[in-house]
């Protein structure tokens, strides 16, 4: 039986691929410091471990009795608008922690990691949809932490040998089909989430920017529901075992703006959902759309739950049960 470390694995998508890897039977070791996570969310198949990544003795003790198959890292902060006040954290929990974590792996001979990336790295973008070999320039301290790790990745692949997959989501959303598990980040950064939340209190929702270059002037983004996203991890982790990898976009190559979201939502819901609009938050690209063609050819991906209809009604279910 493959045993897997899962860094994080308390969070949104780290919580989904821990049960997927459970039902899939491997055993699974969960680190997690529980500062963002959610000790609720942890499949009880899994064993967790409760501890920083910053601290070197804490990731000592979770290779000092185990012998891993293989490291999928989720832990980092994930907030583009938060970097910007805080680029320190971003930094010293996204980048800095990783480099431990990678020494630790080296040193223990794990041979395959997965990296929970992000297409944030591409900053504003020339080109759509976005290549895998599109030019990096992030426009925040978030997607220049990711970076920083997929740098150090390739550069332990080269010299090392290290098996990766480097995942770059694009805009992870929904929730469990059945409504059983979902998201709940603190703070909450997502739109759909934050609107549905607005919804169920009878609050107004915050619109962060009309001025954007697009057609309806918010920004558009590439959505992917989680159970596409975990299986994009699943695919990897086979593809690692056979000494493939590399950096992969994780998204369906469509877009839709901010409003066509607030839109479906209503469609959902059936209810009326109140905007207030705001300034834009920095370090927001226009438009973010995947070329996911690399996956889909390499490593046979392909997107069955990500309509956007589908995205909403999954996370509606979850959020107004939870």
């Amino acid at each position: 039986m493959a045993r897997i470390l899962v860094t994080g694995g308390a969070g949104y998508i780290g919580s989904f691929m821990v049960k997927r890897l459970l039902d899939e039977k491997f055993e699974v070791v969960v680190a997690d410091n529980l500062l963002r996570g959610h000790k609720e969310a942890v499949d009880q198949r899994a064993k967790l471990l409760v501890g920083d990544l910053n601290d070197e003795n804490f990731i000592e003790s979770l290779f000092a009795t185990v012998s891993f198959d293989a490291v999928v890292h989720f832990a980092g902060y994930i907030s583009m608008g938060e970097s910007m006040e805080k680029p320190d954290l971003y930094f010293q929990n996204n980048s800095f922690a990783t480099f431990k974590l990678l020494d630790a792996v080296m040193k223990n001979k794990v041979p395959a990691f997965i990296f929970s990336s992000t297409a944030g790295v591409y900053g504003n973008p020339s080109q759509l949809p976005i290549p895998e070999s599109h030019p990096t320039h992030p426009t925040n301290p978030y997607g220049e932490s990711k970076l920083m790790i997929e740098q150090m990745l390739s550069w332990y692949h080269k010299i090392y040998g290290l098996s990766f997959a480097a995942l770059r989501y694009f805009n992870a959303a929904g929730a469990a089909i059945d409504g059983s598990m979902g998201e709940a980040h603190d703070p909450e950064t997502h739109i759909i989430p934050n609107a549905i939340s607005a919804l169920l209190s009878d609050k107004p929702f915050t619109l962060y920017g009309e001025d954007y270059n697009t057609s309806d002037g918010t920004c558009i983004r590439d959505y992917i529901h989680i159970h596409d996203l975990i299986e994009a991890h699943m695919l990897a982790l086979k593809a690692l075992s056979q000494k493939k990898g590399g950096i992969y976009n994780v998204g369906t190559g469509t877009g839709h703006s901010n409003k066509e979201v607030l839109d479906m939502i209503k469609k959902v819901t059936g209810k009326e959902l109140k905007v207030n609009v705001a300034k834009r938050r920095p370090g927001d690209a226009d438009m973010l759309i995947a070329d996911p063609n690399r996956i889909q050819q390499e490593l046979g991906f392909s997107c069955k739950h990500s309509d956007l209809q589908t995205i909403v009604e999954s996370a509606w279910k979850w959020h107004s049960r939870s």
